[in-house]
Formats: structure tokens, C-alpha cells, sequence
């Protein structure tokens, strides 16, 4: 099971981190993705890193506020949000998928979800 925390509240500007863990899983041996769904909204792509950690990807309009990381030791995959947005109020999904080239961007690339984590910026 995929467990993502670390969502909350926050001012706009600032920052949280997110984390995935897995119970019973090896994340080392999977693509690791984040996704995001606003109220009212699609599901939308955050970011993927490879499983080794190598290659990571994210949504244009995110690039250079989050940053995606992974420490396979301790099973662990990471979402650095800064500089946060009242825009960036979403729940929050973790997901994990087979490896690929490129890395998959789209949710269909991901077979295995997290319950989410609310992450709220106030203006």
C-alpha cells in the first residue's frame, strides 16, 4: 500500500514536502509519480522520477517550484513544493508503475495509487 503525508495547510509562498512510502512494496523497481486533483478538476500530472532516481520529469508550469526525489533505502519517494500557490489547493496522489522510456507523464503509465494527501495554500 502507497501512503502519502505530509499535505496541510500553508501561507502562499511557502513550502511542504510530501512523501510516499510503501508497505509490502519495493519502490527501487518502480517509476514513481506524483499527481494532483483539484476540486472540480481532472487528475493532473506533478511530476515522475525513474526508479533509479536518474531522470525526473514534471508539468511545465511546476518546473523549478517542485522538485521530486527518491531514497530507495528507505523506500521512499519525495515532493519538494515551494514558492506554493493558492493554485496548487489539491489532493495529492502518489503512484507507482513499471519503469519506462520515458518516464510516463500520463496515469495510465501508473498501476498502483495512494489515498492522497490534502495539501491547502491560502492567499
Amino acid at each position: 500500500q502507497l501512503q502519502a503525508s505530509g499535505g496541510g495547510l500553508v501561507q502562499a509562498g511557502g513550502s511542504l514536502r510530501l512523501s510516499c512510502s510503501a508497505s509490502g512494496r519495493t519502490l527501487s523497481i518502480y517509476d514513481m509519480g506524483w499527481f494532483r486533483q483539484a476540486p472540480g478538476k481532472e487528475r493532473e500530472f506533478v511530476a515522475t522520477i525513474s526508479r533509479s532516481g536518474s531522470s525526473a520529469s514534471y508539468a511545465g508550469s511546476l518546473k523549478g517550484r517542485f522538485t521530486i526525489s527518491r531514497d530507495n533505502a528507505k523506500n521512499t519517494v519525495y515532493l519538494q513544493m515551494n514558492s506554493l500557490k493558492p493554485e496548487d489547493t489539491a489532493v495529492y496522489f502518489c503512484a507507482s508503475g513499471p519503469s519506462r522510456w520515458p518516464v510516463a507523464r500520463e496515469a495510465w503509465g501508473y498501476d498502483y495509487w495512494g489515498q492522497g494527501t490534502l495539501v491547502t495554500v491560502s492567499s
